[in-house]
């Protein structure tokens, strides 16, 4: 007896673009002033133009969110943030770069490919309403209420913030990626939820001791690039970048599970700031 097929499952139109969130890049690039110094005045001011419109945030073209920085230290020469919902969007602005006028002078350093998430060790209410109780306050606890609700209030303003980040008016700009490690004696991906979150809700409560001078955005590359998470901080000044970081990494999810790529320092400016702290234009 033959059996009625089961009936397909419905599977969503393939796409580029994220449930959601949007697609990151972090993008360095060095100048090659060989190259600079074979193009005429007017070769250089026309290419500034172009890379100065290529980089306009309020250009027609532009991502949902595009930084420019100049980079300290040999590595790069100034850097770019980029986001959007479309991948090929974000990737345009570094082809539209490079077929400038000075394009052939600007060389890809090194880049970090990303897409912004909501942690999984971000609690939902119910798991912060454990966390209070866990560390000492009663249901009835006058203050339980009111630490619920204004919990619930801001998490969905937190959560936009983390899918769909503001670049927040801080003069410093570093980023650098990172890993949990898998070590026999350390592996992080061994550990149960409940002793990562734990872990990194220590982590995160060190955090917070920087609000106002720090602002951190986490995003996601497991499966985009080769380190599992990009950190990108912005510090109202560089002290602030050094102390959250070294602060930081006394706390066991980062001191006996975390390893860190290479660092990179920047200072926020527009394109037409970077390319005269680069000595392209005057």
């Amino acid at each position: 007896m033959n059996r009625p097929h089961a009936p397909a499952q419905q599977l969503p139109e393939p796409t580029i673009q994220l449930a959601e969130g949007w697609h990151c890049l972090h993008a360095y690039y060095q100048i090659d002033r060989a190259e600079i110094a074979a193009l005429s005045s007017e070769e250089i001011s026309a290419g500034a133009a172009e890379v100065i419109a290529v980089l306009n945030p309020e250009a027609d073209h532009a991502p949902a969110r595009i930084q420019s920085f100049a980079v300290s230290g040999h590595r790069a020469d100034f850097g770019l943030m980029i986001l959007d919902q479309d991948p090929l969007k974000v990737d345009a602005v570094h082809q539209r770069l490079l077929a400038t006028k000075l394009g052939p002078a600007l060389i890809p350093s090194d880049s970090f490919v990303s897409i912004t998430e909501v942690s999984e060790y971000v609690p939902t209410l119910e798991q912060y309403s454990e966390k209070l109780q866990r560390t000492g306050t009663s249901k009835d606890d006058p203050s339980f209420a009111a630490k619920l609700s204004a919990y619930e209030q801001r998490l969905p303003m937190m959560n936009k913030q983390r899918l769909y980040p503001d670049f927040p008016e801080f003069p410093v700009h570093c980023f650098y990626p990172m890993n949990k490690i898998r070590d026999p004696e350390a592996n992080w991906f061994m550990l149960p939820f409940s002793k990562r979150a734990e872990l990194m809700s220590e982590h995160a409560t060190s955090g917070i001791k920087f609000a106002g001078r720090v602002s951190q955005l986490i995003t996601a590359s497991a499966g985009f690039d080769d380190w599992e998470w990009g950190v990108t901080l912005w510090g109202r000044a560089p002290e602030h970048i050094k102390e959250i970081v070294y602060t930081m990494r006394f706390d066991e999810a980062s001191a006996k599970y975390a390893e860190f790529g290479a660092f990179y320092i920047g200072y926020v400016m527009s394109a037409e700031d970077v390319l005269k702290h680069l000595q392209i234009v005057r």
